[in-house]
């Protein structure tokens, strides 16, 4: 049922450290990625069909796509580790266990763009997490895989980590770029055309924490590679989370494709004490709620979620059991998100 891509490591002794990353495959393949084009590598990545995993799902690489070319100005790579909507716990699974493949993926990522500088907003309240991928940034400057070269190759790449301020908004992109900018966390208004993101006047792309570490195994894997999970039109894997009164909470690394109430009873080990599911909320709290009978047919893939009303989102899976208080609920999220 699990497919490990992303989480193929979480699992091993000090994962995190460099020497540990490295016996397990991160970095292996850069001196490889030097010898592609980048404008190849886009193209395996929009036929992969990788799509943000950051509660959107638009196409990874057609958003790449956007970012100008032989523009004058420095361009930039976002990395959106905001994670701050109530039931979403998967980026701190990467930033604690394999902060490397992130990394990895923002030097696949920012080549593939032409891009030399890349920032990792994290959550304010992730200071543990924020700490560990400053860490890895640091082992990765004192080796020689960042900084003015990448491993001898001619290509400089800088990393910065900053923590925002708390404000659940900032999870919205346009909203994290002004955060970032050091203005209050607002939303911008939409452009009337499809064009890249905004950065002190300077193009850059918004890419999720999962959805930049995937990008490795797809460059080394090829496409095809990738699109032998989930369905066709979401292919792929997703770090899906259960939270709540469930026997095994927890973080599953799945194909897209597998039925809702099969996750929950086969990998989340059904509810605690016996009790029955009343409802859940299928992808972190702005996802509109699944009731009892809805959850039975519910397919976790983009598509299906989206025909019975509801989204896929980041894939946070909150059960609330026949005991609970929908309206409890309701005031609980209400008061996160307003704040």
């Amino acid at each position: 049922m699990q497919v490990k891509i992303v989480s193929k490591n979480f699992d091993i002794k000090d994962s995190h450290k460099l020497n540990i990353a490295k016996q397990n495959g991160i970095y292996s393949s850069l001196d490889k990625l030097f010898l592609k084009n980048p404008d190849d590598i886009i193209e395996e990545v929009t036929l992969s069909g990788l799509r943000g995993k950051g509660g959107g799902g638009a196409s990874c690489g057609s958003k790449w796509k956007l970012m100008p070319k032989d523009d004058p100005r420095p361009s930039y790579l976002i990395v959106n580790g905001d994670e701050s909507e109530p039931g979403t716990f998967k980026d701190r699974q990467i930033f604690e266990y394999d902060p490397h493949l992130l990394i990895e993926g923002i030097i696949y990522s920012s080549y593939a763009m032409n891009i030399h500088h890349a920032y990792i907003y994290i959550r304010g309240e992730y200071k543990f997490w924020s700490n560990r991928v400053e860490e890895a940034i640091k082992e990765a400057y004192e080796d020689g895989i960042i900084g003015n070269t990448i491993i001898g190759h001619d290509y400089k790449l800088d990393i910065t980590v900053h923590r925002g301020a708390g404000a659940y908004i900032c999870g919205e992109k346009s909203a994290l770029i002004e955060s970032l900018e050091g203005k209050r966390g607002h939303p911008r208004l939409k452009p009337h055309q499809k064009e890249c993101e905004w950065f002190f006047g300077n193009p850059a792309t918004v890419n999720n924490v999962e959805t930049v570490a995937s990008v490795p195994y797809i460059v080394n894997n090829g496409s095809n590679s990738y699109r032998k999970y989930g369905t066709k039109n979401s292919p792929g894997t997703m770090l899906f989370g259960l939270s709540g009164p469930v026997n095994k909470p927890g973080i599953y690394e799945l194909p897209f494709g597998y039925k809702m109430i099969d996750v929950i009873n086969n990998l989340g080990g059904g509810m605690k004490d016996g009790k029955k599911l009343k409802a859940v909320i299928p992808g972190g709290s702005s996802c509109p709620i699944l009731n009892y009978d809805e959850v039975q047919n519910a397919i976790l893939d983009y598509e299906s979620m989206w025909s019975i009303g509801s989204t896929l989102g980041t894939g946070g899976m909150i059960l609330i059991d026949e005991d609970t208080s929908m309206v409890d609920v309701a005031k609980k999220l209400n008061r996160i998100l307003s704040s």
